[in-house]
């Protein structure tokens, strides 16, 4: 399997904006040589204000999906983004246990749009705790982390944590790579202002799922995914009222 080919696999809801979700994933992975392929969770009505419907797709279809694909095409990584409720997290992580063990996951754990709309159901996070420990990596913004018990709780569980500083304070922005034993690396870069951030969760945890998947170590693919973030964000097209899209598809060079 070639790096241009390499097949990632994303569980995720749809983004009717085209900022984030499932929209914002394939923009990512096919940006960066990958093939996408998608499992959708649920379909969203949001734009860059907020999120004014969402309808949960049936979980017999999820896992329809995530068949279909792995029995034909197969897959070389998988990104678990928004699931919205508990009994898709306990179908996913049941579904994650049918692969081959050495097939790397991304858990990208989804509560909250960047607008502030809610996308997970009351009881979501307790049957999240379950797909930590199948996790390759989990990228939880800093709310997001609280939530589930914090650093020292989800690295316990987890093979690694990402741990995105992007909602503290401060014109520094500190990622942190988290295993079991302590941190191994940290990434600093200066923050980019702008309100075109919708989405840069879901781009960075599909760029490293993509690198994972295009036989990349964890540090390497987290350092090119971040690198295709910040592209994206200063790329920004500038579009809606409220937190604009990312310019996924003028970034180039990042090699």
């Amino acid at each position: 399997m070639s790096a241009a080919t390499a097949r990632i696999l994303i569980i995720a809801g749809s983004d009717s904006g085209g900022g984030a979700g499932i929209q914002a994933d394939i923009k990512t992975v096919t940006m960066l040589g990958g093939h996408a392929m998608t499992a959708i969770t649920a379909i969203t009505a949001q734009n860059t204000l907020e999120v004014r419907d969402v309808l949960a797709l049936p979980v017999a279809l999820v896992e329809a999906q995530f068949r279909a694909v792995v029995d034909d095409i197969g897959v070389d990584a998988v990104k678990i983004g928004m699931l919205g409720r508990a009994d898709l997290a306990d179908a996913v992580h049941d579904l994650l246990l049918t692969l081959p063990r050495d097939v790397p996951v991304v858990f990208d754990p989804v509560m909250i749009a960047t607008s502030g709309g809610a996308l997970a159901e009351k009881g979501t996070t307790e049957a999240m705790q379950r797909l930590l420990s199948l996790a390759t990596v989990v990228t939880p913004n800093l709310p997001e982390l609280e939530a589930l018990g914090g650093e020292a709780a989800v690295s316990a569980k987890a093979s690694g944590v990402l741990v995105k500083g992007g909602h503290a304070e401060g014109d520094t922005i500190i990622d942190r790579l988290v295993f079991r034993d302590g941190e191994v690396a940290r990434w600093t870069d200066s923050r980019i202002h702008t309100t075109s951030t919708h989405g840069t969760g879901c781009t960075l945890a599909s760029a490293i799922a993509t690198g994972l998947g295009q036989g990349m170590a964890l540090e390497v693919a987290i350092d090119r995914a971040r690198r295709f973030v910040r592209g994206a964000l200063h790329a920004a097209p500038g579009l809606g009222r409220g937190h604009g899209p990312m310019g996924h598809q003028a970034v180039r060079d990042i090699d």
